[in-house]
């Protein structure tokens, strides 16, 4: 049985059991640096896709509708500013391929653009396909020409591609369009795992234990998704095989069992069990089941989470006296804190780049989101809003996190940019949304 003094120590883990009861030529070359500290959105002119069809009267609105898909995904990324159609001064000729490849760079200069991306859009009942273009107008540099095909229900995937490949040619990222947003729904006295994707569509059940729930995981390569549940009476990690929908228990000793992060190589789980009287932390080889121990201390050791190289784990311990944020090595020695600042710091979360861990800790009587590197230094506060923030965890490119945000009424699941600016709601209910976690991408 857990000692009342441990419930304080371990918030994070126990205050969810209160609450639910391209060819691209120059894809090498990085145009715009957006980890800048003195970072803006960058202008990006999209003209709607000019319908060279031979029906294309009768399709008019075609090209507009795909070019506003392709500027949905853009604009998603918090990276580049979508000027209005209303200002362009070049006009395209309706109708005539060739102009394509006759771009007045100053006309889209003296509107502010930086970027322009222009096409040619033929369809017909098998489908469509699109001669894409990407400018650098400063320079008058083609940076990509790419033609793209897909059916004729498959606007949104092709305004995917373009869109990926446009971050691909600029920032040598092809950013989070193909990824997922697994999280805890609470209904009445139970929850289960849903899952959303980046656009924020597509919401749909993962789980099926109507039980408490916490701390869902994805695997690097895509196959797994792992949580803790109380659908059999007591805290219980579970494997589920996201291809065929297979369940696994892979801890049920007494006492907590309670999920960590997967191993960059998806091998291995971290896990924290309590099998020996104390929280420590354990390495679970997801095929034999097998188990080793990595902290040995008097301390309550929980959310670990692996560096992205797999060299390192960081971890919350109370072996300060307070919940704070360790590092150590993947085999256990070397534990060195991180975090000074502030008596409450918990839910670690290492960026895909190795550079940040990114955690909540109090502050002001609130939880806010906080980054900092591994060394321990450079400290940043990422949001600072009248509201709970919790569980950050990183999208697969760094440049973005995804966080819960909760009110006296309210509860969202957020994504804002790894500065903490161009925050955006992902999902929004007046019932619990938390535990957010985000997935690899998917081709």
């Amino acid at each position: 049985m857990i000692r009342c003094k441990k419930i304080n120590l371990i918030k994070a883990c126990f205050i969810i059991i209160v609450i639910f009861f391209l060819p691209v030529a120059s894809a090498a070359k990085i145009y715009i640096d957006i980890d800048s500290p003195a970072f803006q959105q960058f202008p990006i002119a999209v003209t709607d896709l000019n319908n060279i069809s031979p029906d294309a009267a009768t399709a008019p609105a075609i090209g507009a509708a795909l070019a506003d898909e392709i500027k949905k995904y853009l604009s998603l990324t918090g990276i580049f500013n979508i000027l209005d159609r209303r200002s362009f001064l070049e006009k395209i000729e309706p109708g005539n391929p060739e102009t394509l490849e006759k771009v007045h760079f100053p006309d889209w200069s003296l509107i502010g653009a930086d970027f322009l991306v222009r096409g040619n859009l033929l369809h017909d009942v098998k489908g469509i396909t699109v001669d894409c273009r990407l400018y650098d107008v400063t320079r008058g540099d083609k940076l990509l020409s790419k033609k793209y095909s897909a059916p004729a229900a498959g606007q949104k995937e092709l305004a995917k591609n373009i869109a990926s490949d446009i971050m691909l040619a600029l920032t040598g990222d092809e950013g989070e369009f193909n990824t997922k947003i697994a999280f805890i729904v609470k209904s009445n006295q139970s929850a289960d795992i849903q899952a959303i994707d980046y656009d924020g569509e597509n919401q749909h059940k993962i789980t099926g234990h109507q039980a408490i729930m916490m701390s869902p995981r994805w695997s690097p390569d895509g196959k797994y998704l792992a949580f803790t549940s109380f659908r059999d009476g007591a805290p219980h990690v579970f494997i589920k095989n996201l291809r065929t929908g297979v369940e696994k228990k892979v801890a049920a000793f007494e006492g907590l069992n309670l999920s960590g992060a997967f191993s960059p190589d998806s091998k291995r789980l971290l896990l924290t069990l309590s099998k020996e009287g104390i929280e420590d932390i354990y390495a679970l080889d997801v095929d034999t089941l097998k188990l080793r121990r990595l902290t040995h201390s008097y301390s309550i050791d929980v959310s670990p989470t692996w560096s992205p190289d797999g060299s390192q784990i960081a971890f919350v311990s109370n072996r300060s006296g307070d919940p704070q944020i360790y590092v150590m090595d993947a085999d256990g020695n070397n534990v060195r804190r991180i975090t000074f600042e502030g008596n409450y710091n918990t839910s670690p979360a290492w960026s895909p780049r190795g550079n940040r861990i990114a955690y909540e800790g109090r502050s002001g009587g609130r939880y806010q989101i906080f980054s900092i590197d591994a060394e321990g230094n450079n400290l940043l506060q990422l949001t600072f809003d009248n509201a709970d923030n919790e569980s950050p965890s990183w999208s697969p490119s760094g440049r973005q996190i995804v966080y819960s945000s909760k009110t006296h009424s309210r509860s969202r699941i957020c994504i804002m940019n790894a500065n903490g600016l161009n925050t955006r709601i992902l999902r929004e209910a007046a019932t619990p949304l938390v535990m957010p976690a985000w997935s690899p991408r998917f081709k």
